[in-house]
């Protein structure tokens, strides 16, 4: 089986595209929270709680005449907390039909109409607003719609894509555009909304989006068998090596999938992961202001910085994760529970260090910064090991462990609000130490059940066939 160069190929195409359309779904996903800050009157957003005044103050806020032409609301905080969630509530309705529709109708027009979709909706929301905060939270929850089959189709495509040697490389290109769309959309979005108005951040994301597709459209193709320009070399190389690993079942063997162990172990993986990243996407921000008295709003730079250092790592990690199993002989799950390890305990660590340096903001920059970057091993770790188990499932699969990793979006912020009324350090060691325990409990449940291996049950279609 020779392996065919990755310049310029067919599905280095593919990783590079997804990796835009993932950098713009993430841009659309938290253009909001930055542009909320403007959209919301200076008086009614002021929370009524204390500032725990443990951290001397340390940020000077020097007042630079800025563009104030934007429409304001006055929304509370409440009213701030649905709009800034709706979106995770038409998020988890689509993870299992999206993974489902993949299977069927390929994962080109799904996840191409996915981010289309969230795109066209984008450019709705200043209208929206205008109309009345249950339009707002309507467009969020459609966006959230949008999103929810991106990743299930994504990894549906892989499956008839991607080489099992090189599964971790391509994904880790393809998924990390989220990341990177993190790092860049915050700082820009607070540049826009500083310079021009905040409707901008909304045009300009849009807008982008819905350039993007027609170049996926034009693009991209469901399987390298249907691919207008692929070289003749590459399509075999891709065919063979997945020879063994597809089903041609027509119908999808829910129950043994709903009874395999390695399943769950991504599910417990996935959502102990997500609990962490999503507590701190979102809490992070007040962590600083209320108790080391420092703005991040005012530093852009400073929250984009450890989903920079996730980004990194996922490239990185993805490339020596295949050179492991490829010319060190690793087995696959060796691999995967290696990987999932490091990115789930290495988190745990640092997030509860983060805990207990005092006042020290530097440290708390880097411990956070650090404790997100290892993060991105997860990726080449449960975050792929889907296709491992069931390259023709592998997008239901994700629609499944998706699901139940959009819970902590909802409830991880919400119960560490309830836990930090007072706003004392103590209440925010146990939020941390919270988030450290369920990615402790993940990492071990991963590294006890996980498997590496093709199972039995996604592949019972082609034994069928083969006799």
């Amino acid at each position: 089986l020779v392996s065919v160069p990755a310049c310029c190929s067919a599905r280095y195409n593919l990783a590079l595209l997804a990796f835009f359309g993932f950098f713009l779904l993430y841009a659309l996903r938290v253009n909001l929270s930055v542009a909320l800050v403007d959209m919301v009157e200076p008086n009614t957003s002021l929370a009524k709680n204390m500032t725990s005044n443990v951290c001397p103050e340390h940020s000077s806020t020097i007042n630079v005449p800025r563009n104030t032409t934007g429409e304001k609301y006055s929304w509370d905080a409440d009213t701030q907390g649905w709009i800034l969630g709706s979106f995770f509530y038409g998020y988890i309705i689509t993870q299992i039909p999206g993974g489902y529709l993949a299977s069927k109708i390929g994962g080109k027009l799904l996840l191409g109409f996915g981010i289309f979709g969230t795109s066209v909706f984008t450019l709705l929301t200043p209208l929206a607003a205008n109309l009345g905060v249950g339009y707002l939270i309507a467009v969020r929850a459609l966006e959230g719609l949008g999103e929810g089959v991106t990743f299930p189709a994504m990894h549906s495509m892989w499956s008839s894509w991607a080489p099992p040697l090189e599964r971790s490389k391509l994904l880790s290109i393809s998924y990390a555009g989220a990341q990177l769309g993190t790092v860049v959309s915050l700082p820009l979005s607070g540049l826009i909304c500083y310079y021009m108005n905040w409707v901008y951040v909304f045009y300009i994301f849009g807008a982008l989006g819905v350039l993007w597709f027609f170049f996926w459209m034009w693009l991209v193709s469901d399987t390298p068998e249907t691919h207008r320009s692929i070289s003749h070399a590459e399509r075999e190389y891709i065919l063979s090596s997945l020879k063994d690993q597809l089903s041609t079942q027509k119908s999808v063997p829910w129950r043994p999938i709903l009874e395999s162990l390695p399943l769950w172990a991504i599910v417990v993986a996935h959502f102990s992961y997500n609990w962490t990243f999503y507590t701190l996407l979102t809490l992070l921000p007040t962590y600083m202001k209320e108790i080391l008295r420092f703005d991040a709003q005012e530093n852009g730079f400073l929250s984009a910085l450890p989903y920079f250092g996730c980004w990194l790592c996922i490239i990185l990690s993805g490339q020596i994760a295949d050179y492991l199993r490829e010319k060190q002989n690793l087995s696959t799950v060796c691999v995967r529970k290696c990987f999932t390890l490091i990115g789930m305990i290495g988190p745990a660590v640092f997030l509860v260090a983060a805990g207990f340096i005092g006042c020290n903001y530097a440290l708390a920059v880097a411990f956070v910064t650090i404790s997100t970057t290892l993060g991105g091993f997860c990726t080449s770790g449960y975050s792929i090991n889907h296709l491992d188990i069931a390259p023709s499932y592998a997008g239901i699969l994700l629609g499944i462990t998706n699901s139940f990793a959009t819970i902590p979006g909802m409830v991880g912020p919400v119960i560490a609000k309830n836990l930090t009324h007072n706003n004392t350090v103590g209440e925010w060691q146990t939020v941390f130490y919270i988030a450290a325990s369920i990615n402790l409990f993940g990492a071990i449940f991963f590294a006890l059940f996980a498997s590496g291996e093709v199972q039995d049950w996604a592949v019972s279609g082609y034994h069928l066939h083969r006799n």
